[in-house]
């Protein structure tokens, strides 16, 4: 792969960490079990606001994804956005590479951290991740927030989704390794047709933020629990629990969305974006962040 000198990514990544800055919140890391590292954007220190954690989906590090919430959120939380494992600075030597995992490391985070209650959102695959955190540790998770993230995915859909989106395998399209594949990818997860981006470009956000750690990725995805079986055993939160799907979402059809809410639970609720697709809290960020918000505090 042949990348330009002047790095485009890097300039927009400055911009990002500069602005998360000035949204109160710091880069830190901590180490969580002795093996385990995870980087993570939070407060200095706990505060008596309430606190949420923001977790990513696959694709780039967390402040990428969630650009569109740290200044929203962090007036009214103490917000922590970490990256999940094997993306930006996480890391472990850990052989674990499931949800599961993922979600351990997280709450073990909080722990360290001193925070023992706070509400999760979590987006695409890290939706999986939310879901096993609420799941496994009721009494710390308050309220959870699954966007875009078929929890109750089969075995079929993943035929189904290389199917639809002309791939062969699923790292093809969750981690291209060239300008055309990425090119696809974005064209899959958004609802409007994006502007014309030249491959350099392109070529510069894998080489930034796709690369690193990229045969680890691949275990992460090999090692999935959710979607190996054709039969969906769930089981329902106890937690009030908010699903945000987009309505031309092409990764997890609104059916999914539409299904999860009863097999969550009484306490699930659903709301679609109307032309949303995949990624709502970048393509919407206004009325995701308020959809949000609003479930937060009692009034939807």
């Amino acid at each position: 792969m042949v990348t330009s000198c002047f790095s485009v990514i890097s300039l927009v990544g400055g911009f990002l960490r500069r602005s998360i800055t000035a949204a109160g919140l710091s880069s830190q890391t901590a180490d969580i079990d002795g093996d385990t590292t995870i980087h993570y954007w939070g407060p200095p220190a706990p505060t008596a606001k309430p606190k949420l954690v923001l977790v990513h989906g696959f694709g780039p590090a967390s402040i990428w994804q969630w650009r569109h919430q740290a200044a929203f959120f962090a007036k009214e939380y103490d917000l922590y956005i970490p990256d999940l494992v094997f993306f930006g600075e996480s890391y472990t030597r850990s052989p674990a590479r499931s949800e599961v995992f993922q979600a351990t490391c997280l709450v073990r985070l909080m722990e360290n951290l001193g925070v023992t209650r706070y509400s999760v959102v979590g987006t695409s695959y890290g939706g999986f991740v939310a879901y096993q955190m609420a799941e496994m540790w009721p009494e710390r998770v308050e309220k959870v927030v699954i966007a875009s993230s078929a929890v109750n995915m089969r075995r079929s859909d993943n035929g189904r989704l290389l199917k639809q989106a002309g791939v062969d395998k699923i790292e093809d399209l969750l981690l291209p390794v060239t300008a055309g594949q990425l090119r696809s990818s974005i064209r899959f997860v958004v609802s409007r047709a994006p502007p014309y981006v030249p491959d350099f470009v392109l070529n510069d956000y894998i080489d930034k933020l796709y690369s690193e750690n990229r045969r680890e990725k691949l275990e992460l995805l090999k090692e999935l629990n959710i979607g190996k079986n054709e039969t969906v055993t769930l089981s329902p939160l106890s937690q009030e629990v908010l699903l945000v799907w987009g309505e031309n979402d092409h990764i997890f059809l609104l059916e999914r969305g539409e299904e999860l809410k009863k097999l969550l639970g009484e306490k699930a609720k659903l709301q679609v974006i109307k032309k949303g697709s995949h990624i709502p809290q970048l393509e919407h960020p206004t009325q995701f962040n308020n959809i949000v918000k609003n479930f937060l505090h009692g009034l939807s």
